[in-house]
């Protein structure tokens, strides 16, 4: 009966271990709403992060819109995730694939994030982006 006392702690451990960080750290995105300005197609943000900061931008678009995205930073590490609306998690276009530029049409109507983060081995680094997103909607 000993084995049993001994399983219980190491089945403890591995939940733990095993828990991902990223659950944890998803409270620090600040979110900033993006409103075009009267008859315009497009808006720019430069801003910057540091580190694990992460910055959700949030633009309404509907379905059939031709969305065009890119960004121009200044540290290699540093791109941006397209969230289709009533997405939290599963990005529709990750920008570490695709030079950080988005070109295409919008499935659905509704609101659309622009996650901007770093790569964890730079935000382990504290590294800091400077970086221009260039947002257009036709």
């Amino acid at each position: 009966m000993n084995y049993l006392r001994l399983g219980t702690p190491i089945l403890a451990t591995a939940f733990v271990l095993l828990t991902p960080p990223a659950i944890i750290a998803r409270n620090d995105i600040r979110t900033v709403g993006i409103h075009f300005a009267p008859g315009a197609t497009s808006a720019v943000v430069e801003d910057s992060i540091t580190g694990y900061e992460t910055v959700d931008y949030v633009l309404g678009a509907r379905k059939g819109q031709y969305m065009n995205l890119s960004m121009a930073t200044d540290n290699t590490a540093n791109y941006f995730n397209i969230l289709a609306p009533h997405e939290d998690a599963i990005a529709m276009f990750n920008s570490s694939m695709s030079e950080n530029q988005y070109e295409g049409t919008l499935p659905e109507t509704g609101e659309y994030k622009i996650r901007v983060y770093m790569m964890r081995s730079a935000a382990r680094r504290n590294e800091k982006a400077n970086y221009r997103l260039e947002m257009i909607i036709e």
